[in-house]
C-alpha cells in the first residue's frame, strides 16, 4: 500500500502545520482479497499468533486500520463465543469493504485450513498416522512463538500507558493463567472497573483521550469519511434483514439434512455444532473440552485417541484451532457414512461441522459491529475501553505463554532446544532484522524439514 505526500501540504508554512501530511489510499477489494487469502495460509499459532500477524500486517505494515480501531474490534471479538481470530478477520474485512468484505475475510481465513485438514484427515483415516507433518511444523511453531511475543510487546507499548493499566494487564494474566477464570468474565470485569474508574480517577483510566481518538486515523486508511454512504451505522431494518437471512441460511440446510438423511449422523451434527457456536465462550481452548466430551462420550462419533490425534492435526494447520470440529465431523461421517461411501460421508460430515460452527460468527460481527463502531468515540465508554484493552494485553500474553510452553516443553519430552533456538532467531530478525513475517515462517518451516531429513 503506497503512502504518499499530499501536494496541498507543500503550501503550508513551517510555523503552522507540518510540511508533509501522510495519507494512505483505501485498499481495493482485490488487494484486500489477496491479503485475506494469504493470511489464510500463514495464520499459524492459534489465536495469539493469528491476532499478532493481523496486527503487524494491517496496523503496522499496510496501515489499513488504526491501532485504536484494531483494539476496539479485538475487544469486541474477545467477548463473543467462537474463534476470536476468525471473527476479528471478518470484522476488519467488513470495516474495509462492507458485508462482502467481511464474508471474504472470514471465509478465506478458514478455507486453506479446511482443505489442508481434510487432506490430513483422509491420510490419517485411510493410511494411519502421518509422521512427516511434525518435521515441518516444529519449525513453524517456533517461529510463530516469536511472532506472538513480538506482538505482545508492541500492543502493550501502545495500550499500557500508566501503572494502573499495567496492573490491570497483570491481574488479567494472573486470573486467566493461574486461576483459570474465563476471559469473557475478565474482559467484562475490566470494563466495569474502567467505567467506575473513569468517574473516580479519570486521569488514570481515560488514557485514550479525545485527541488520541481523533489522531488515531492520521496516516491510516480513512473509513466512512462520507456519512451519506457510510456502512457502519446500525439500523433496525438492517438488523431485521440480517436475522431473516441468517435464519434462512441455517434452517434450509437443517431441513435438508433432516428430510434427506434422517437416519444418518449429519442432522445431529448440525444441531450440536450450532449449539456449540452459541454457547461456548472462552476461546478455542475452552471449546475443545466441550466438543471432545460430546464427540467421544455423548455421540460416539470417534474414539478418545482419535480425538487427540485430530487435535494434533488441527494444531499443525493454519487457521483457527477450532477447525478440529472439521476433523470430528470427518470422523463422524467416516465411521457412520449412512447412505454414502466412507469418503462421501466424511466429506458431508466435514462440511456440516464447519458450516454450522462458523455461520453464527458472521451474524455476531455483522449485527454487533455497527454498534461497536458507533460507540467508539463515546467519552463515557473511554474508560471501559482503556481498561478492556489493558486486560486484553494480559489475555494475549496468556495465550503466548500457553503456546510457548507447549512448543518449548512438549509432552513427555525435555526442553526443546531446537524450538528455542529457532524462536530466538525468529524474534531477533522480526524485531531488528526487518524480515517479514511470511519469510520468517517459511524459513523456519524449511529449517524444520531439513532437520527432520538429516536427523
Amino acid at each position: 500500500m503506497e503512502i504518499a505526500k499530499s501536494d496541498a501540504s507543500k503550501s503550508l508554512s513551517a510555523s503552522s502545520q507540518p510540511e508533509e501530511t501522510l495519507y494512505v489510499e483505501h485498499p481495493s477489494f482485490w488487494a484486500a482479497f489477496k491479503f485475506w487469502l494469504k493470511l489464510g495460509f500463514i495464520s499459524f499459532g492459534g489465536p495469539a499468533g493469528q491476532i499478532s500477524i493481523m496486527y503487524q500486517e494491517l496496523v503496522e505494515k499496510r496501515r489499513w486500520v488504526s491501532n485504536e480501531r484494531f483494539l476496539n474490534a479485538l475487544n469486541y471479538c474477545m467477548l463473543l463465543p467462537g474463534p476470536e481470530a476468525q471473527q476479528l478477520a471478518a470484522y476488519l474485512g467488513w470495516l474495509l469493504h462492507k458485508t462482502s468484505g467481511g464474508i471474504v475475510a472470514g471465509v478465506l481465513f478458514l478455507l486453506p485450513s479446511m482443505f489442508i485438514l481434510f487432506g490430513l484427515s483422509y491420510t490419517y483415516a485411510a493410511l494411519g498416522e502421518i509422521a512427516w507433518v511434525a518435521a515441518l511444523f516444529e519449525g513453524l511453531k517456533a517461529a510463530v512463538m516469536a511472532v506472538v511475543v513480538a506482538a505482545v510487546i508492541k500492543i502493550g507499548q501502545k495500550a499500557l500507558k500508566n501503572g494502573v493499566m499495567v496492573l490491570l494487564a497483570a491481574a488479567s494474566f494472573i486470573s486467566i493463567y493461574f486461576l483459570r477464570v474465563p476471559f469473557p468474565w475478565i474482559v467484562l470485569t475490566a470494563g466495569l472497573i474502567g467505567l467506575v474508574g473513569s468517574v473516580i480517577y479519570p486521569r488514570f483510566f481515560l488514557v485514550i483521550k479525545e485527541k488520541d481518538s481523533a489522531d488515531a486515523e492520521l496516516g491510516y486508511v480513512k473509513i466512512c469519511e462520507d456519512e451519506d454512504v457510510c456502512h457502519i451505522d446500525p439500523s433496525h431494518r438492517r438488523n431485521a434483514l440480517l436475522l431473516i437471512v441468517f435464519c434462512g441460511l441455517w434452517l434450509l440446510p437443517m431441513l435438508g439434512l433432516y428430510g434427506l438423511l434422517p437416519a444418518a449422523v449429519f442432522f445431529n451434527e448440525g444441531m450440536f455444532f450450532t449449539k456449540a457456536a452459541f454457547l461456548t465462550f472462552g476461546g478455542a481452548y475452552a471449546v475443545l473440552a466441550y466438543i471432545a466430551q460430546a464427540g467421544v462420550a455423548q455421540f460416539g462419533w470417534l474414539s478418545a485417541p482419535e480425538m487427540m490425534d485430530g487435535l494434533g492435526l488441527a494444531e499443525t494447520t493454519p487457521g483457527p484451532l477450532i477447525m478440529v470440529v472439521q476433523f470430528v465431523g470427518f470422523m463422524a461421517g467416516w465411521n457412520y457414512p449412512g447412505p454414502f461411501s466412507q469418503l462421501g460421508g466424511a466429506i458431508v460430515g466435514s462440511l456440516v461441522a464447519s458450516y454450522f460452527t462458523f455461520l453464527p460468527c458472521f451474524l455476531f460481527i455483522f449485527l454487533g459491529g455497527p454498534y461497536i463502531e458507533k460507540f467508539r468515540g463515546n467519552k463515557k465508554l473511554t474508560g471501559a475501553l482503556s481498561s478492556i484493552t489493558a486486560a486484553v494485553v494480559g489475555v494475549v500474553l496468556n495465550l503466548a505463554v500457553w503456546f510457548g510452553m507447549h512448543v518449548l516443553f512438549p509432552a513427555e519430552a525435555g526442553f526443546n532446544w531446537f524450538a528455542a533456538a529457532i524462536g530466538l532467531g525468529s524474534f531477533v530478525v522480526l524485531q531488528w532484522g526487518g524480515l517479514s513475517i511470511i519469510k520468517v515462517i517459511l524459513l523456519a518451516g524449511g529449517i524444520g524439514v531439513l532437520r527432520g531429513v538429516i536427523f
